[in-house]
């Protein structure tokens, strides 16, 4: 008797279980949903931006615009690093802090000081956890990450690294394919290294990617500034570091939650085939137990009758 109570108990516990990994999964499919809209609306902007930084960029301005400075040597790097804020996403933020520990290592064996940046609650709580000093922590920025958030991030880096007190900023996110294939990315921010026309403008490709420059083709389009190359720069080139970290933070709110519902689906799916096992061992424990009780019905009649 105990044991079909147990079973029962455990059937209605796992039942409440796939429950809730249920909503969670149609929770999930919702923001997905938005988010990527959000992905998308943002490339057109990102991939006209680089193609007119392409146009513009020309070797006898490089010089004049601290923001393409090719350092000879990397003496200090700033690292952001994106997470989630929640968890409940499979092995999402565990991608992104291997990621991330991995690229620090890497710069710190080479000699290169590393100044960390944290978004996300899971990575700050992990690198807490580890005692990694971080330069700054923000748990604030949420699932829909604002422009204006990315800009807050990102211009002291760009104030610092025109001062030359930065030689590189790099970022770590989760590049969106598709809701399960979200690879985690290492995205150079600065220096610039402009794209050419041609290729995938704009586009963040691949996870070990150590250059944003999308292809070697490079075509001249016949343009006549007003204002000058020189002005258009000055304007184009903060806003196009702006973007690149806007998109990495759209792209990893957009990744989290095609982990999370796969996540999700997965649990569902375990929880049903759980109480698939359990109610076959209950229907057999029931049955014993019937079975048992009728025999033990059956002997006590036979002994009042003899």
């Amino acid at each position: 008797m105990a044991q079909t109570q147990d079973l029962r108990r455990r059937i209605k516990s796992v039942e409440n279980t796939r429950q809730i990994t249920k909503t969670m999964e149609m929770v999930a499919t919702s923001k997905l949903k938005r988010a990527r809209q959000r992905v998308v609306a943002a490339r057109p902007y990102a991939e006209a931006l680089a193609e007119v930084l392409a146009d513009l960029h020309g070797a006898e301005l490089v010089e004049q615009f601290p923001l393409l400075r090719q350092p000879q040597s990397l003496r200090r790097v700033a690292v952001i690093a994106i997470t989630s804020n929640r968890g409940l996403c499979g092995s999402f933020n565990a991608n992104l802090i291997r990621e991330t520990r991995d690229r620090i290592a890497e710069l710190e064996d080479a000699g290169t000081a590393v100044e960390l940046h944290q978004i996300g609650r899971k990575g700050i709580a992990y690198f807490r956890f580890t005692g990694r000093a971080m330069a700054s922590a923000r748990p604030d920025i949420g699932d829909r990450p604002t422009p204006e958030q990315a800009d807050e991030l990102v211009t002291p880096l760009m104030e610092r690294f025109a001062a030359g007190e930065l030689d590189a900023v790099e970022v770590v996110f989760a590049r969106f394919v598709s809701p399960l294939s979200t690879p985690a990315t290492l995205l150079p921010v600065l220096p610039i290294r402009p794209p050419t026309r041609g290729g995938k403008d704009g586009r963040m490709e691949g996870r070990k990617q150590r250059s944003n420059v999308p292809s070697a083709r490079h075509s001249t389009a016949n343009y006549i500034l007003r204002p000058s190359a020189k002005d258009l720069l000055s304007a184009i080139l903060p806003l196009y570091v702006r973007n690149q970290l806007f998109r990495a933070l759209v792209e990893t709110a957009a990744s989290e939650q095609g982990a999370r519902r796969t996540a999700m689906k997965s649990a569902t799916d375990n929880a049903g085939e759980m109480i698939d096992t359990l109610r076959r061992t209950y229907n057999r424990a029931r049955q014993a137990q019937i079975t048992q009780e009728i025999a033990e019905i059956v002997g006590g009649a036979e002994a009042q009758a003899g």
